[in-house]
């Protein structure tokens, strides 16, 4: 979801869904998707890589809040004690990821996750979703500097994917805030500058 403002856009409104987890027993796996897909994570906090995943997967669902980031804006947002970056490939190849921010009350906020577009509907979502949900669980046994976990929450918009309530509601979060906002309203951006001309 895009927080950017652009003063010279018109606005519209958005729908913002706040959706959370509060044991680790709410957490409904997905099956796993046919085919090679693994899901690992990205221990180097690179920037170049982050912004890779950041622009493929939001590019043509308005995810703008980051574009404007100096490399190393980038880099302190890795750095934060505990924020890990999930992957998944198929193949090989990335086809999306989930990055997990924890918070010092002992939440730990899903703040991005999505696939790239050539990934969706292949069941993948949902696979890596439960991976990456499990992770933000268990995140203080490979961080034992953080509290241990008693909250996973997230938000999505009406901005994003036609299946991504869908999924979060099947993995077990349960929906405990809706609010609507206004934001620019602004074309979306693609990959890269250009790719949708």
């Amino acid at each position: 979801m895009s927080n950017a403002t652009d003063a010279a856009a018109p606005l519209s409104d958005v729908t913002v869904w706040y959706l959370e987890q509060t044991s680790p027993a709410d957490l409904r796996p997905a099956g796993a998707p046919e085919g090679p897909v693994t899901v690992v994570r990205a221990e180097t906090a690179l920037p170049e890589f982050s912004r890779f995943l950041y622009t493929a997967v939001g590019g043509d669902i308005r995810w703008t809040d980051r574009l404007g980031l100096t490399y190393a804006q980038w880099q302190e947002i890795l750095e934060r004690p505990g924020t890990e970056t999930w992957v998944a490939y198929e193949s090989g190849t990335p086809a999306g990821f989930i990055e997990l921010e924890p918070q010092d009350d002992g939440a730990v906020e899903i703040a991005y996750f999505g696939l790239i577009p050539a990934f969706r509907g292949r069941r993948i979502g949902g696979h890596l979703l439960s991976y990456g949900v499990a992770r933000a669980w268990d995140l203080a046994e490979r961080h034992p500097e953080r509290t241990p976990t008693k909250r996973v929450w997230l938000h999505t918009c009406s901005n994003d994917g036609p299946h991504a309530m869908d999924n979060y509601l099947r993995r077990g979060f349960r929906l405990y805030d809706t609010r609507t906002e206004q934001e620019p309203d602004v074309a979306n951006p693609g990959p890269w500058p250009g790719a949708h001309a």
